[in-house]
């Protein structure tokens, strides 16, 4: 399944996807995380130093790999050059699997040990001095969608990514590459003005959206949440002594997370799984053309001085079968 946590700045989308990632550690169940956020925060909220995640190698770096690895023998695409962040497999290219050994994660992703298990983090990499004026964030995010249009899961597998904050992804269509997309609000307006931004752009992409509510104080704030998302909001969580201790560098056990927050991570899990059953994959695949097409004619012809609409193959659906015959 692959869930995306967003929110305005300071929601706690970082939080909640943290939380989320150490009870699926609990379960067992195979997890790649993924930072995808200009502040590179899920790192220490899985509980790196700062070395630690200073370390951590930044997908946007190892772009040419990723091209290279993911094009395969596709022989409508010509090079790694010729390929942007939207470019779409076909035959010929190679997919990735979460439950697997493969050259971009050897490259781009790091074993975490948590709660007894482990996962795979990655991380686009920090906005950096160098890129200030010369660059925009989607270059670096866009190894990211990149490596989700070729990325085949199952059930019972898990992409976790913790997105940009504010409505900022809406730049690419890597919103519409997901299973399923948590929205954390604050129950402030500017808390749910994001909320409004998601549901108007999501609405023709048959996004599935659901709200989160945090920082909630009491039945007032739910009261307010459910009048401004109405049915989308899925629950509300609040004060965490144990969140506190971990924002201060000092996470007790999790098996010590308060039951009602416990509970609440049980509910996003069981909301992600249920959308399992909805999946369909040829338009998921419809909607990458799509996106693809329209990157093409806006700035990727030009830039790569090749017409990119041929890198379409009109015969190919991803689809869990096709991990094994690409």
């Amino acid at each position: 399944m692959k869930i995306a946590f967003v929110g305005k700045g300071g929601s706690g989308k970082t939080t909640l996807s943290s939380l989320f990632v150490r009870h699926l550690a609990t379960t067992g169940a195979p997890v790649v995380a993924v930072d995808a956020d200009i502040n590179q925060h899920l790192g220490p909220a899985l509980g790196l130093d700062d070395a630690e995640a200073g370390r951590l190698p930044a997908m946007g770096d190892r772009l040419g790999l990723i091209k290279d690895y993911l094009r395969g023998s596709n022989p409508r695409i010509t090079s790694a050059a010729a390929m942007i962040k939207t470019t779409p497999p076909g035959e010929g290219s190679r997919l990735l699997r979460v439950c697997e050994d493969n050259p971009v994660y050897e490259a781009c992703a790091r074993p975490v040990e948590l709660e007894g298990g482990s996962i795979r983090l990655m991380a686009t990499g920090p906005f950096t001095d160098a890129d200030l004026g010369v660059a925009c964030y989607h270059s670096k995010t866009g190894a990211v969608e990149l490596c989700l249009n070729h990325l085949v899961d199952g059930p019972g597998e898990y992409v976790v990514v913790d997105m940009t904050a504010g409505s900022d992804s809406f730049a690419s269509g890597m919103f519409t590459r997901f299973d399923m997309t948590f929205l954390v609000a604050e129950p402030t307006r500017k808390g749910v003005s994001v909320y409004r931004q998601y549901k108007e752009y999501a609405r023709d992409f048959g996004v599935t959206l659901k709200v989160v509510g945090n920082k909630v104080q009491g039945r007032d704030d739910v009261d307010f949440l459910r009048s401004e998302v109405g049915d989308d909001l899925l629950l509300t969580v609040g004060h965490s002594d144990w969140v506190r201790a971990m924002e201060k560098g000092r996470p007790p056990r999790f098996a010590d997370l308060e039951d009602h927050n416990r509970r609440a991570l049980q509910d996003l899990l069981a909301a992600a799984d249920a959308t399992y059953g909805l999946r369909d994959w040829e338009r998921y695949t419809r909607q990458m053309v799509h996106f693809h097409l329209k990157n093409a004619q806006s700035w990727g012809n030009e830039r790569t001085g090749v017409d990119l609409a041929a890198q379409v193959d009109p015969a190919f659906v991803l689809r869990e079968a096709a991990a094994a015959t690409a």
